[in-house]
């Protein structure tokens, strides 16, 4: 999933900003059938293909569009470089983490991942930012922290999968906030910098006859896809998120997570457990408490 970018200049909701938002959104929310198609697959290849297939998605983009001048300056500034290869590392692991756990039965701890994911944003903010924290936030982070311990005192250790996640793609955020590109250029230099090492390996498992591309036509056609189900939502979340309000945003941020919950249990049969059971309607509280001052904003 995506950062929150500002929303457009006159802070009016426009109707193309949101259906490309919520087209964004609902691809994120069935990818976890993507990736247990390729769940046979390991996933660090999983990993190198969408990094790959992504350069020409992304690429190709910009050509159309005529914007790849802010690429070449960013591909000459070493500062650019460096700040680019962190975002890039932590939406590597971000991205791998995701697809370990969709393909080892963990969906469910992925949506709760994202579910915690905005908090914990509010969280960083306050301990790296020094934001004031209202008294709404408080006691939503209270309770996100109140489903945390109960998760671990139930299963005997940390949510690990859903805190990873939530740690990954919170610092991502932040750091990526602070590159100075646009977000269709920051997605092409991040995989850019990724594609070396994911040519590497790939290459490597052809080599030592451990690749799957090429095995099958599905295994082959699904790895080539998988450049499609990682470029082009997070493309149309960077144009849509454009044209919307911040706050808009902000709400259609759980349709993602909500989905892949309904899926997780309804569909791949992951059980709930009391934990849970307690955990996720905390969680769901607490997100409440976060969205309502943004509906009164508006």
């Amino acid at each position: 999933m995506a950062t929150v970018t500002p929303p457009a200049a006159d802070n009016r909701d426009a109707l193309r900003g949101f259906l490309f938002a919520l087209t964004a959104y609902i691809m994120w929310g069935f990818l976890p059938f993507y990736m247990k198609a390729v769940a046979h697959i390991p996933p660090s290849e999983v990993i190198s293909h969408r990094i790959l297939w992504s350069v020409p998605v992304a690429g190709g983009l910009l050509l159309v569009l005529r914007r790849t001048a802010d690429l070449k300056r960013a591909l000459r500034n070493p500062k650019m470089i460096g700040m680019a290869a962190i975002t890039a590392c932590l939406i590597s692991i971000n991205w791998g983490i995701y697809v370990w756990a969709i393909g080892a039965g963990h969906a469910l701890d992925t949506a709760l991942g994202y579910f915690i994911n905005p908090l914990f944003s509010i969280l960083l903010g306050a301990v790296l930012l020094k934001e004031k924290l209202k008294p709404a936030q408080m006691a939503a982070l209270a309770l996100v922290i109140l489903a945390v311990v109960i998760l671990t005192v139930e299963n005997g250790r940390l949510p690990i999968v859903a805190l990873s996640l939530t740690l990954s793609w919170g610092l991502y955020a932040l750091f990526r906030k602070t590159l100075p590109i646009g977000p269709n250029q920051g997605f092409l230099l991040e995989v850019l910098l990724l594609a070396p090492f994911a040519l590497a390996y790939l290459v490597y498992l052809i080599v030592t006859g451990q690749s799957h591309f090429g095995g099958t036509a599905g295994d082959t056609a699904l790895l080539a896809g998988s450049g499609l189900i990682t470029a082009v939502p997070l493309i149309l979340y960077a144009n849509g998120a454009k044209l919307l309000k911040l706050s808009t945003i902000g709400i259609m941020q759980y349709i993602a997570p909500s989905m892949i919950f309904l899926i997780a249990v309804f569909v791949f049969g992951e059980p709930m457990g009391t934990a849970r059971g307690i955990a996720f309607p905390l969680i769901w509280t607490a997100l409440v408490i976060y969205t309502l001052p943004m509906l009164k904003r508006r």
